[in-house]
């Protein structure tokens, strides 16, 4: 039976569902006292949008999405900032509705664009993006400190 999906605003009662989902995503356990601080932080930001993808109150899936007015865009641009589908839900359209949401989001606040970005060891997430109608238009370089 497929499930009855629910797509709703994250609140602070799924701390635990999105600091488990990143921990999974990054193959690390991180400090839980800070993840809480920069979660309560982002989900408070009027700028980001952050939902959750539910059956019957069990977390199917989230994704995070940040905005910022950007020079090189003369405007407003979004950018996905964490994705997360339970594995045992992953191709069954969940990703698909959160990033229906997203898009209407974008739609409806008049944004430039929406941007992605993956780890080069996820390289099945190319080919997820490129369905879910992404461009691969641009390089990503990095200095970890």
């Amino acid at each position: 039976m497929k499930p009855k999906i629910k797509i709703r605003k994250i609140e602070n009662q799924d701390l635990d569902f999105v600091y488990k989902a990143i921990c999974e995503l990054e193959n690390e356990v991180l400090d839980l006292k800070i993840f809480e601080e920069i979660f309560n932080e982002n989900i408070s930001n009027p700028k980001n949008r952050y939902l959750i993808a539910e059956d019957k109150n069990e977390g199917l899936g989230f994704i995070s999405f940040h905005t910022q007015n950007l020079l090189h865009h003369c405007g407003l641009v979004g950018e996905i900032q964490e994705f997360f589908i339970h594995q045992n839900y992953r191709g069954q359209g969940v990703g698909r509705l959160l990033i229906n949401e997203i898009q209407d989001f974008a739609d409806q606040n008049n944004l430039k664009s929406v941007e992605v970005t993956t780890n080069k060891k996820r390289v099945e997430n190319v080919a997820i993006y490129e369905n879910l109608g992404f461009v691969l238009s641009h390089n990503k370089f990095t200095i970890y400190k």
